[in-house]
């Protein structure tokens, strides 16, 4: 088993178990962060097109909307802000039609296939680079990682 050590003033030296650490965490979802660049303004602008996106997601991932979805249209060549609470977390997007860029977000609390954003924007909104990122989201899961102690500690070479 692979261990850490780390000497103490007290002459004590704690041990922590990597996989015991690594076992105490608990996955409590998956959010993944999207960037679409170079897409089609008008597309940006449509509240339907963007709704579009959201249903197909929702529908390819097996995803549930709770209560109503909530979007708004900002004024003139304004872009577009959409969220659906999920029961699974929730789905958001921003839209800036003047740098042709769309953001969304998604965070889910149970396993999920990532889901081909890039693919998808390109064809939904004319995206020309689609960047995803994911990230694991854990806490740690009672009881904390147990520490071993020993009253000597090992001198390093050169020390006496």
């Amino acid at each position: 088993m692979l261990t850490a050590a780390s000497p103490r003033k007290d002459g004590f030296q704690v041990h922590l178990s990597v996989a015991g650490f690594i076992h105490s965490m608990l996955t409590v979802g998956t959010e993944w962060l999207i960037e679409a660049s170079g897409c089609d303004a008008e597309a940006l602008r449509d509240t339907a097109r963007l709704r579009a996106v959201f249903a197909r997601a929702m529908r390819e991932l097996g995803l549930r909307a709770v209560g109503r979805q909530l979007w708004h249209k900002f004024p003139g060549e304004g872009g577009v802000t959409g969220l659906v609470m999920l029961t699974e977390s929730h789905l958001a997007c921003h839209t800036y039609p003047e740098f042709r860029t769309a953001t969304f977000n998604l965070y889910c609390c149970r396993e999920r296939p990532a889901w081909a954003w890039d693919e998808r924007l390109r064809e939904m909104i004319g995206a020309r680079e689609v960047s995803v990122r994911s990230f694991p989201r854990a806490t740690q899961a009672a009881p904390p990682p147990t520490f071993e102690s020993s009253s000597h500690t090992t001198a390093r070479e050169g020390e006496a």
